[in-house]
């Protein structure tokens, strides 16, 4: 593929602005041109249609990095997280599946994000749970939702609502918001005084708990594996079950029954039917893609 060097890299000097308005230069591509050049890099490695393909879906990451403020994060650091998702999904985008690229990205550059964003906060002690997950990507929104955008904690009303519309127990709420608002802490600042003779660094007293390099990587490629039988397995759904589905589970704001049954002119209870088996037929084919690889899949990993 195209190397990443050639493409237009953000950076504090440069100025996100600059940034993005060199990135408008580059023309979006017709379905048809899209398709030609996904194809072209598919069956002859065509470095060229894959860098194309790249820079004319550079906006739509920079749009979703977007989204991920509020973490301390240099934002020049989260568009280049995005950008990174973005060629991973190049790399793999399948043409012959029936939808777009940024359809197919979308899941890249916010896997890419999201592993960035954890990775850098990897001080504060995160739950691999995908519900502690999903508070710690949903906090500040749900916060937002319902006014809570005061500073330390919060109140017991505002910890009840949260917990129960992201499904959490009330104390991950209020350990997650401390988190969150007290930010990532230097591993190099100094503990104590400093009144002796030497100064303890915090990493001098933090625990090495996950020394086992061996388990995190077979960790890291359970979840890559698990990532393509998903994409895969989406392939036994026909093109409004992907869609209702994906709106329904997929999206950071699920859209409503009530705006999918207008979409597609029928009953909410028709699309919630739809939902449901299209949810079924994906557990059943990621089920029998995890035997084919030895693999046990529990029902809350499909998605």
């Amino acid at each position: 593929m195209a190397s990443y060097s050639n493409l237009p890299a953000p950076s504090p000097e440069q100025g996100l602005n600059r940034y993005l308005q060199e990135i408008r230069k580059f023309p979006l591509l017709q379905p048809e041109e899209e398709y030609m050049l996904a194809k072209a890099w598919a069956d002859h490695q065509d470095s060229e249609a894959a860098h194309r393909l790249v820079t004319s879906h550079l906006r739509l990451a920079a749009k979703i990095a977007m989204g991920y403020r509020g973490y301390g994060l240099p934002q020049a650091e989260v568009i280049s997280e995005a950008n990174v998702g973005l060629m991973q999904a190049v790399k793999r985008f399948d043409p012959d599946k029936g939808f777009r690229l940024a359809t197919y990205a979308m899941w890249w550059i916010r896997a890419s994000i999201q592993e960035y964003i954890l990775r850098s906060w990897s001080l504060v002690k995160m739950g691999t749970t995908s519900a502690q997950k999903k508070l710690f990507f949903n906090l500040r929104k749900a916060k937002s939702r319902i006014g809570a955008l005061e500073d330390g904690d919060l109140r017991p009303e505002n910890v009840a609502q949260i917990a129960h519309d992201l499904n959490v127990t009330e104390q991950d709420v209020i350990e997650m918001n401390r988190r969150l608002s007290a930010g990532d802490a230097s591993l190099n600042a100094t503990v104590g005084s400093g009144d002796g003779e030497s100064t303890a660094q915090w990493q001098d007293w933090l625990e090495d708990e996950d020394a086992d390099q061996a388990s995190a990587y077979a960790e890291s490629e359970e979840l890559n594996a698990r990532r393509q039988m998903l994409i895969a397995a989406m392939d036994t759904l026909n093109e409004r079950e992907r869609d209702i589905l994906m709106e329904r589970r997929l999206r950071d704001e699920p859209m409503t029954l009530e705006d999918l049954s207008s979409r597609y002119g029928v009953s909410r209870e028709r699309i919630r039917q739809i939902e449901v088996r299209a949810f079924e037929k994906l557990q059943d084919r990621m089920r029998s893609l995890a035997r084919e690889k030895g693999m046990r899949i529990a029902e809350a990993d499909t998605v």
